[in-house]
């Protein structure tokens, strides 16, 4: 028996990217409107999320392992990006979408951060496509 192919739902994704970002937006301007256990890095997490939806999004027929693994090496990636200091560069995150995309400050607790929106998103792409696989409600194309 042939397996199921199941195609992730651009559409979801896109929603899902739009609302991680007002999320993530939310967790920093109204920091109180989150649990206090979750604290700065909720952002973080969200951020790593958004980019686990964005490949998921370019690449939606990519296995949840791989999206997983490009979304944790690019946050990463840009997390070690915040290691060069020119002067160029801080200038585009001087301003508040060079801040948001970019970040400014190098810290291990931000790469755990990603790793936990990184997993989340993997459970969640997970979950869809297990539920997916059992219902014809889902887009097989």
């Amino acid at each position: 028996m042939k397996p199921i192919e199941i195609k992730r739902n651009r559409l979801w994704l896109a929603v899902g990217f739009v609302t991680v970002i007002a999320l993530g937006i939310a967790s920093r301007k109204f920091p109180w409107l989150f649990p206090a256990f979750v604290g700065k890095y909720s952002g973080d997490s969200l951020w790593a999320l958004m980019v686990f939806l964005g490949w998921a999004f370019c690449k939606p027929q990519a296995s949840t392992r791989n999206i997983a693994a490009l979304a944790f090496g690019t946050s990463c990636l840009v997390e070690c990006s915040q290691l060069y200091q020119a002067a160029w560069l801080n200038s585009i995150r001087s301003t508040t979408l060079g801040h948001l995309v970019l970040g400014s400050t190098f810290s291990w607790l931000d790469i755990a951060a990603y790793a936990v929106g990184v997993l989340i998103g993997s459970l969640v792409d997970a979950s869809a496509k297990s539920t997916c696989a059992t219902r014809d409600a889902c887009s097989t194309k």
